[in-house]
């Protein structure tokens, strides 16, 4: 059984069953290849602005989902369908091409198009690929212009690395998934978020209460002039439970449950949501009461998930090479590799090849990347120093070459993201051990207690040169540790904020039981699959401010169709 909680960015109902065609040739696949060949030929002949370099990539997404609130369906949308159509085309050459990092030309407009849903309509795919092409072509021979003339009156950049990697060929081509392996019973899923939500109905103050399930089916193409074809299937299944109560002050106070897996069957059974939804409404309603508190420094835990976050948003953002070479970026890390950087016995690794872990399904699992680079685990820090960077094919100096990091949503241009982020300790601390160590913190500093965080919505980081590298992340669960023994007491209205490599240099201890969080991260690419690992942390000093509210009421009529609520059982 497998549960997962979202840290990154808590996932909506979106998008629920699906029927293709499986005999034969994937005619997708085929069409491709014809049209990269055709379209390559012509371009060569014209004899201007030839690309050195031309990639075809589709994301064929099929989905499903439902919407409860309250107990009653409110969405439900069955088979949607989406076929994105991607090209690159490069002018240029590998040293220097149309994709040259300015950061006049950065935020320019990425050339994609929806392609026909059917399978068999190959007229209309063609003409799509035909015309997507042509203005991708276009468009980068007069990016390529601009590139010629700011060289000229423009300062070099300070990494000479060349603009493109060159990759191994790889052929790789899945089978797509039957009408069998996608079925799965839509009723009984409609049946079961009715019944979560329907908990939400039992507490007058929680005044939006949702359960939402989705099933996603991705199957990804990618085909290049240096050779490569690639066609995989990835499969996801989320149950997003979320509700919101309003304090007397305007604070709005949301809790959610997230799970995960690659299919229906592997999300946690229905008695242990249906506890969990309700222990979650249950502390909505004391979050309501809890006192709001202002800002602080001290020392304080991080969860499992809070942890995980703070690794994603902190760290991982920064270790991200494509970001390295831009000029406008902080860099906080490009010159610190073999330096140590984390204490020494923390250890961090991304690893996209492993799809589970302790028997848990991860988010950010692919056989190949974006770019069509297989992908690999990759050892950013080994007991505290820093051993390199994820890389996608944009190299920078000393890393020459990718190791499958090339992300992109679709319709977007593939940059270095993340993939399953994996922190690990060889020396690890029990909870118990780690709270002695907080309350013995405190108390050399002077503080009545230190705060525990559990949960957090997300995070956002700013890593640029022109505003504050700083990091903001959102609790939502957060607990006051007192040194005297008292009980822990939650609070509200707490930000998480600091400066990297300040919040880096506190990191005292770590836990020895790792959590599994997995969540969407958006950046420039769009939005990722990505799944964070880690264990609880000790920070010596972290700080916080008070959080946003808003100066808006309780409504003075109570909420229709409200019950007293029942006790947990």
């Amino acid at each position: 059984m497998k549960k997962r909680n979202v840290s990154f960015l808590l996932i909506l109902a979106i998008s629920f069953v699906f029927t293709r065609e499986t005999r034969g040739e994937d005619q997708l696949l085929s069409i491709l290849k014809s049209e990269l060949q055709r379209e390559t030929e012509q371009l060569k002949a014209n004899g201007e602005s030839v690309p050195y370099f031309i990639s075809y990539r589709v994301d064929d997404l099929s989905q499903a989902s439902a919407t409860a609130s309250f107990g009653s369906l409110q969405l439900k949308t069955q088979g949607t369908r989406n076929k994105i159509f991607t090209p690159m085309v490069r002018i240029g050459s590998y040293q220097i091409d149309s994709y040259h990092n300015t950061s006049e030309l950065r935020y320019l407009p990425v050339e994609y198009r929806a392609l026909p849903q059917e399978d068999n309509n190959g007229d209309a795919t063609k003409m799509g690929i035909w015309s997507t092409t042509r203005q991708a072509w276009s468009n980068n021979t007069q990016k390529l212009s601009s590139i010629q003339t700011n060289s000229k009156t423009r300062v070099a950049n300070e990494d000479k690395a060349d603009d493109f990697s060159k990759e191994t060929t790889v052929k790789y081509v899945e089978k797509k998934l039957s009408e069998k392996q996608l079925r799965f019973d839509t009723a009984r899923w409609e049946q079961r978020i009715k019944e979560y939500s329907a908990i939400f109905k039992e507490y007058p103050e929680i005044r939006t209460g949702e359960a939402s399930f989705s099933f996603q089916y991705w199957r990804k193409y990618f085909v290049s002039t240096e050779g490569s074809e690639i066609a995989q299937n990835l499969r996801y299944a989320r149950l997003n439970i979320q509700a919101e109560v309003v304090a007397d002050d305007g604070m709005k106070l949301p809790l959610y449950l997230s799970y995960f897996a690659y299919t229906p069957e592997g999300i946690t059974d229905h008695k242990t949501i249906l506890k969990e939804t309700r222990e979650l409404a249950e502390k909505l309603v004391k979050l309501r009461k809890a006192p709001s508190v202002d800002s602080y420094t001290g020392p304080a835990i991080l969860a499992p998930e809070a942890s995980g976050v703070f690794f994603h948003e902190i760290f991982g953002h920064r270790i991200e090479g494509q970001r390295l070479k831009n000029e406008n970026d902080g860099q906080t890390f490009k010159k610190k590799v073999g330096e140590l950087v984390l204490p020494a016995d923390v250890s961090v690794i991304m690893d996209p090849t492993i799809s589970s872990f302790k028997g848990e399904d991860l988010n950010g699992s692919y056989l190949y990347d974006d770019e069509g680079v297989k992908s690999q685990k990759v050892d950013v820090v080994t007991n505290g120093v820093l051993k390199g960077f994820l890389m996608s094919r944009t190299p920078i100096e000393g890393f020459p070459v990718s190791n499958g990091h090339g992300r992109a949503a679709p319709g977007a241009t593939p940059v270095t993201r993340q993939s399953n982020l994996i922190v690990s300790t060889s020396a690890p601390k029990t909870s118990e051990e780690l709270r002695t160590l907080l309350k013995e913190e405190a108390k050399k500093q002077g503080k009545e207690y230190g705060y525990y965080f559990v949960k957090v919505s997300g995070g956002v980081t700013q890593t640029g040169r022109f505003n504050p590298n700083a990091f903001n992340i959102t609790p939502l669960e957060v607990y006051r540790i007192y040194v005297d023994g008292r009980p822990d007491e939650l609070v509200r209205g707490v930000n998480l904020i600091g400066t990297p490599l300040s919040m880096f240099s506190q990191i005292s201890e770590v836990g020895d039981k790792p959590g599994i969080f997995t969540g969407i991260c958006g950046a420039e690419s769009g939005s990722v699959p990505v799944t964070a690992i880690s264990p609880e942390l000790f920070v010596r000093v972290i700080e916080t401010q008070k959080a946003a509210k808003s100066n808006e009421k309780n409504p003075i009529l109570a909420r229709p169709n409200s019950t007293q609520p029942k006790e947990s059982k």
